[in-house]
C-alpha cells in the first residue's frame, strides 16, 4: 500500500531532535560557514567593529554577504548591533556575552587558521601540516 510519504522508515527507532542529540551540529549551524568563523574571530581579537572596518578586514567578503552572516549571528544572539545616534548613523558590531563564551573555542580555532595558512604547502595537491 502506497503510503502519504509521512510514514517514518524505521518505525523501530524513535524520531529524536537532532538539536539535542547532536550538539556538534547545533554549534556549526551557529558559527560554521566560509565567513562566521571569521567575523567572530575578527570581533574576538579586535573588538567591537563598524561594517566598513569588517568589510576591508575581512575581504575579500561581499556586503551582501557580510550584511547576511551578522543578521544570522545577531539572530543567534551571538553579535550585537548596536546604532548610534547620529547622522550620519553609526553602527558597531561587537560579540555579546553568549558570543564572547565562544572564546575558548575561538581562539584556538582561530590560532590554528594563522598557522595553517602560514605554513608552507609541501607539494602541490597534498594538504598542508600546520
Amino acid at each position: 500500500m502506497a503510503g502519504n510519504g509521512n510514514e517514518r522508515k524505521h518505525p523501530e527507532v524513535p524520531d529524536l531532535d537532532i538539536s539535542r542529540s547532536n550538539p556538534t551540529k547545533v554549534t556549526l549551524d551557529r558559527i560554521g560557514g566560509k565567513w562566521k568563523t571569521a567575523i567572530l574571530c575578527l570581533l574576538a581579537e579586535k573588538g567591537p567593529r563598524r561594517n566598513g572596518q569588517l568589510m576591508r578586514e575581512l575581504a575579500p567578503i561581499t556586503q551582501k554577504v557580510l550584511t547576511q552572516q551578522l543578521r544570522e549571528l545577531e539572530r543567534d544572539g551571538l553579535v550585537a548591533r548596536k546604532v548610534y545616534p547620529e547622522i550620519p548613523p553609526k553602527v558597531v558590531y561587537e560579540l555579546t556575552d553568549s558570543g564572547k563564551s565562544l572564546r575558548m573555542v575561538l581562539d584556538p580555532l582561530c590560532e590554528w587558521g594563522k598557522r595553517f595558512a602560514a605554513a608552507p604547502a609541501v607539494n602541490a595537491g597534498e594538504p598542508r601540516k600546520p
